[in-house]
C-alpha cells in the first residue's frame, strides 16, 4: 500500500443496524486494523425526514456491542470532519460550484444534472474483478441528478466528495453498490481527484437464495443484543460470511483474523446466511470463553431476573451449565434453583419419578449416607453414591434422579455429583428433608 489505508462505514440512521451493514463495518475494520490504517465512521443523515438521534444511538451501539471501534467520526472528532453530511452543507457547495464551472452540470427542470462522459468506463475492483461499463447509450445511463429541485443533495454526489475531502482510499462495500462504482469514478475524473480502490463484497442472501430484508430472521444486530448472543460470536460468525481464511477454521479470535484478514479472500459469491450455524458458534465461544468473561455477560441477564450477580459461587454455579448453552438468555433459567431454598418441584418430575415406590426412601438413605461425608466434593459424592446402590443392591440412577428432583425441582440439570458439590453439604441436606417433607405424607 502506497499511502496509509483509510476506510470508511458510512451508514444512514434510518432505524437499525442490519447484519449486512455490521457485516460491511466489520469488513472495513479489518482490513484498516490489518493494515495499520484509520478505519472511519460517515454518517449519512442527509435525508433529515427518515433520519433520528435514536437510529443514530443503535447504530453506535451497535457497532461498539460488536466491539468495532472508530478512529474518526462524529464523536471521535479527527481532522477531516464535520463526520456527519448534515453539518457538510458549505463543502457539497464548493464543490457542486466547481462541477457547475467546469461545464459538467446541467439544469433540468430545477434538477442538476451531471453529465457523463459517453464512453466505457472499466472498473477495477479488488474483489470482482476487472468490469467494464459502457455510457454510450443515454437510455440506459442517463445523466445523473446530483442535486434535488428542493437543494438537497442526491448520494452519489455527497459520496464521492465525502472521500474525496476525508482521503479515502479504499471503499469497502456491498455488491449492490457495484453499478455505482462507474458513476463515481465520472465524478472523481470531473473533479480532478484520484478514485479509492473499490472491493465489493457478495450481498448476504437468505438460505432459499433471496436477498436479506430487514424483515428476514437473523437481520436486525439488536435482535442478537436481545437474544443473549455473545458478541464475540456474532461477530466470529459474520467474519465468516463472505471471507474464508482458507483452512476451514471457522472458531477465531479476532486478533487472528485481523493478521489474516484479506480482501483476496473474500468470496465472489452471495453468502448464506445461516442462524443455526452462528448458534453453534454461540454455543462453542460460550464453552471456550473464560468464566470472568462468561460472567462479565451473565450478570445483566441473571440481574433481569432478579438473581444474585456477585454471588461467591457464582462462577462455580454458572461452570455447572456452561456447556449446554447456546443463548445467554438461557442462563437465569438454569441456574435459578441455586439461590433459593424455595425453588418449585416440575410436576412431570414428581410424577415420574418422586411418585416411583421407594424413591423417597432412596433420598433418606443417600441423606444417612452423605451426613458425615467429608471431603464433600463430586468425585467422594459419586463415589458414596454408588456404595450404597450397590448395598440395597440396585442402579446408581434408583438414587440419582430422586436426587437430583430433590435438590433442583428439575429432572434434568448439570451433572448431579457437580451440583451437589457446588450446593454444599448442608444445604444438599436441608433440600433432601424439605423434599421428604414435602412429599411423605403427599
Amino acid at each position: 500500500m502506497s499511502s496509509p489505508v483509510r476506510v470508511r462505514f458510512a451508514p444512514s440512521p434510518t432505524g437499525y443496524l442490519h447484519v449486512g451493514g455490521a457485516r460491511t463495518a466489520l469488513f472495513n475494520w479489518l482490513f484498516a486494523r490489518h493494515h495499520g490504517g484509520t478505519f472511519v465512521l460517515r454518517i449519512e443523515d442527509t435525508d433529515q425526514q427518515r433520519n433520528t438521534a435514536e437510529a443514530l444511538q443503535v447504530i453506535y451501539d451497535g457497532l461498539r456491542w460488536l466491539g468495532l471501534d472508530w478512529d474518526e467520526g462524529p464523536d471521535a472528532g479527527g481532522p477531516h470532519g464535520p463526520y456527519r453530511q448534515s453539518e457538510r452543507q458549505t463543502i457539497y457547495e464548493r464543490y457542486f460550484q466547481q462541477l457547475r464551472d467546469a461545464g459538467h452540470l446541467y439544469d433540468d427542470g430545477g434538477a442538476w444534472r451531471f453529465r457523463f462522459r459517453r464512453e466505457v468506463v472499466e472498473v477495477d475492483d479488488l474483489i470482482c474483478g476487472r468490469i467494464a461499463f459502457d455510457f454510450a447509450n443515454v437510455e440506459i445511463m442517463p445523466d445523473m441528478t446530483v442535486r434535488r429541485p428542493d437543494g438537497s443533495w442526491i448520494f452519489h454526489f455527497v459520496n464521492v466528495v465525502d472521500d474525496i475531502e476525508m482521503r479515502i482510499t479504499h471503499v469497502i462495500r456491498g455488491e449492490d453498490h457495484l453499478s455505482n462504482t462507474p458513476k463515481h469514478l465520472q465524478l472523481f475524473a470531473a473533479l480532478g481527484a484520484e478514485p479509492p480502490r473499490y472491493g465489493h463484497i457478495p450481498l448476504i442472501l437468505n438460505p432459499d437464495g433471496s436477498k436479506m430484508s430487514k424483515r428476514d430472521q437473523g437481520a436486525s444486530i439488536t435482535g442478537y443484543t436481545e437474544n443473549g448472543y455473545p458478541p464475540e460470536a456474532v461477530r466470529n460468525y459474520l467474519c465468516l460470511l463472505g471471507w474464508s481464511p482458507k483452512d476451514d477454521r471457522e472458531l477465531m479470535p479476532i486478533e487472528d483474523v485481523v493478521a489474516r484478514f484479506d480482501l483476496a479472500n473474500v468470496n465472489r459469491k452471495g453468502a448464506h446466511f445461516d442462524l443455526a450455524k452462528c448458534d453453534w458458534i454461540s454455543a462453542q465461544t460460550i464453552q471456550h470463553m473464560s468464566s470472568e468473561r462468561y460472567r462479565e455477560l451473565a450478570q445483566p441477564w441473571l440481574a433481569k431476573a432478579g438473581l444474585p450477580t456477585d454471588a461467591p459461587s457464582l462462577d462455580a454455579v454458572l461452570a455447572l451449565e456452561k456447556m449446554k448453552v447456546t443463548h445467554l438468555t438461557e442462563i437465569a433459567d438454569r441456574v435459578s434453583f441455586f439461590f433459593t431454598e424455595d425453588f418449585p418441584y416440575d410436576p412431570a418430575a414428581v410424577e415420574k419419578t418422586l411418585r416411583k415406590p421407594g424413591a423417597l426412601d432412596r433420598i433418606r438413605q443417600l441423606g444417612e449416607a452423605c451426613a458425615a461425608l467429608e471431603p464433600w466434593d463430586a468425585a467422594v459424592l459419586e463415589a458414596k453414591l454408588k456404595e450404597v446402590a450397590a448395598a440395597v443392591p440396585c442402579k446408581p440412577a434408583e438414587f440419582i434422579h430422586p436426587a437430583r428432583i430433590a435438590v433442583s425441582g428439575r429432572a434434568v440439570g448439570p451433572s448431579l455429583y457437580h451440583m451437589l458439590e457446588v450446593l454444599g453439604k448442608e444445604r444438599v441436606l436441608a433440600r433432601f428433608q424439605r423434599t421428604l417433607g414435602t412429599f411423605d405424607a403427599a
